[in-house]
């Protein structure tokens, strides 16, 4: 006997298209394939298959199936012969038959029986004389008649032993085996739910396999809100959705999914108009019903709270979509206003205010940004540093490599342009104009950043020189030594001097220098350092090229040395081996990064 679980889990595996067009010809139409249908004749197609779906369709003669449909009906191999076949394919074992299978296979179909008639049983209650409080907690929330029969609202009593009284013709272990009654040692058994509104939980067929229910009695504190059904035989809380046996063929018209929190949600939605909702059953969504989802559209839309919590869930179902996104598949996340559930929104505002919101929902990657960019004030280099590094957390989680590449670079940019903002040039003083005094605030804040110490090293002053020695280079590369935090404070002097309607002289860069009090570069500065580009004799086109390499260099060496700080700290800290390797992955890096400016600052020197 095999599972359903293991029979989607085949399904999943199998391209229908690829298993159909070995024997019929199809033409892609859209997200579709079309045919001339191979189970009657025809001349115009009308055979479908959907791949996200899984399975096909004939508008004409009404053939409908999945691959293990196909491979009976359209190859004629039974059953068992199909599953074998498409499970060598998809890399599957075919469990062994096991006896105790069938067994469990035919309590099952009778576990259907007991869960359809606690159903009957509740919605019974509701209708009786003791369900008049809860009739009256429906028609406070604007429940109607219609809706309290679409969705088969019932009513558990408050009496522990009400339900093995109303449904005595099955056995207890029965109803404890269907999640109905709890078992303990060394007390009687007695009913799950007690006191509670009740909702049947279907699966994708329809079939009732579980219950959820919410408390009538608000001042009972000591009871949960809502309680589901355990898991039992019949039903798996995270491989089950609430509501998709009603929401998929209507997905299937409007090309959406929601997921809301809960089946009040679902059914407050439907209310309103907005059928096509479902709901994970009191746990966060999984990745099993992530997968479950995109069998039905690409990107589904994953409506949360406002409030702290829904922040969290949404950032929970983010971090389990991560490694599961391939092309085309992903998430669309909508925050609801804060304080209010779809409920509150649709009763405040109606449902064109929730079809505005589902129609601005944000992508996974701008929801991922937002969230962590606003996760705490990013007043330090060092909380920006740690944006950074919980941003490529989440890229590396993401198993897609081409999906990994294009977050990196997505996520990267923003933080780039976030944390070193484009800054706006200065228009260079037009000559015989003053230039600010020494005495200046603007000034002044220039003289106290340069004379602090740290940055103004061998490094940078001989870069400083090759740029008042090349001018035309402080255009070509000013937004990388914009967005470098930390240089000598003369860079900012040089970047000032830009301006397009003007050409910048050696001497005008060396006069605007020492009128604001700041020391023009001099060999003294960076002796030793022979770099190319402060060589007369190195021709043009070399030495402003060695002096983008030396520019590169001096970008990347205060992040090399603070992730190589952060990693010796870390490894320290904890004397691991994961430490230890990124200690020394780093500390390699910064030996190789050394030598390349040793190459670079004695290579004249050699040559000369």
């Amino acid at each position: 006997m095999l599972s359903p679980q293991w029979l989607d889990e085949l399904r999943s595996r199998i391209t229908l298209s690829g298993v159909i067009s070995r024997s019929t010809r199809l033409t892609k139409a859209g997200r579709e394939f079309k045919a001339c249908c191979p189970f009657h004749n025809e001349k115009t197609p009308s055979f479908t298959v959907n791949d996200e779906k899984g399975f096909y369709h004939c508008f004409g003669c009404g053939a409908h199936g999945d691959a293990i449909r196909w491979m009976t009906d359209q190859r004629g191999l039974s059953f068992i012969d199909a599953v074998k076949e498409l499970a060598v394919e998809a890399g599957m074992e075919v469990p062994a038959p096991d006896p105790q299978a069938a067994q469990r296979a035919e309590k099952r179909d009778t576990l259907f029986d007991v869960v359809n008639a606690a159903q009957d049983w509740f919605v019974q209650n509701l209708r009786g004389a003791d369900g008049s409080a809860a009739r009256d907690y429906l028609d406070s929330r604007g429940i109607g008649a219609e809706t309290i029969t679409q969705f088969g609202f019932g009513l558990a009593p408050s009496d522990r032993q009400a339900m093995k009284s109303g449904l005595s013709r099955f056995p207890e272990e029965m109803l404890i085996e269907a999640g109905l009654r709890i078992s303990v040692e060394e007390r009687d058994p007695y009913d799950r739910f007690r006191g509670r509104l009740m909702l049947p939980i279907e699966d994708a067929r329809g079939r009732v396999i579980a219950f959820g229910g919410r408390i009538l009695d608000a001042g009972n504190s000591q009871a949960p809100k809502y309680l589901n059904s355990p898991d039992t035989p019949l039903f798996d809380k995270g491989r089950t959705l609430y509501n998709l046996h009603r929401a998929a063929p209507l997905a299937r018209q409007s090309g959406r999914l929601i997921v809301v929190e809960g089946y009040m949600d679902v059914i407050a939605l439907a209310a309103a108009g907005i059928g096509d909702c479902v709901a994970p059953l009191g746990t966060a969504l999984t990745e099993q019903q992530i997968e479950l989802l995109w069998r039905h559209v690409e990107s589904p839309i994953l409506c949360f709270d406002g409030d702290a919590a829904g922040q969290r869930a949404a950032m929970r179902a983010v971090g389990r979509a991560l490694p599961l996104l391939r092309p085309s598949h992903s998430l669309k996340i909508v925050q609801l206003p804060a304080g209010l559930d779809p409920d509150d929104l649709v009763k405040r505002d109606g449902a064109s205010a929730m079809e505005r919101l589902l129609g601005e929902a944000t992508s996974l990657v701008d929801m991922l940004w937002a969230h962590e960019r606003d996760a705490i004030p990013l007043n330090t280099p060092e909380d920006k540093a740690g944006l950074k590094a919980r941003l490529l957390d989440h890229i590396e989680a993401i198993a897609d490599s081409d999906i990994r590449g294009l977050y990196r670079r997505e996520l990267l940019d923003r933080f780039s342009a976030f944390v070193y903002p484009k800054r706006e040039p200065i228009k260079r003083q037009q000559r015989g104009v003053p230039l600010p005094a020494a005495s200046s605030p603007e000034v002044l804040g220039r003289l106290r950043r340069a004379s602090s110490g740290g940055s103004r090293d061998a490094f940078s002053a001989a870069i400083l020189a090759g740029l008042i020695r090349w001018p035309k280079e402080i255009d070509r590369h000013a937004e990388t030594l914009a967005r470098s935090p930390g240089l000598d404070a003369r860079f900012d002097v040089l970047l000032d001097c830009i301006d397009p309607a003007q050409t910048v002289e050696s001497c005008d860069i060396s006069t605007i220098l020492s009128q604001q009090g700041l020391e023009v570069p001099n060999p003294a500065e960076y002796s030793g350092l022979r770099f190319g580009f402060l060589s007369e004799d190195t021709p043009p086109e070399q030495a402003v090229s060695e002096l983008g390499q030396a520019i590169e260099l001096l970008v990347e060496r205060p992040a090399l040395e603070a992730a190589l700080g952060e990693a010796t700290a870390r490894f320290e800290a904890e004397l691991s081996d994961e430490a230890y390797a990124e200690q020394q992955r780093l500390l390699k890096r910064k030996l190789e990064f050394d030598g390349r400016l040793r190459q670079m600052a004695t290579k004249r020197a050699a040559v000369s």
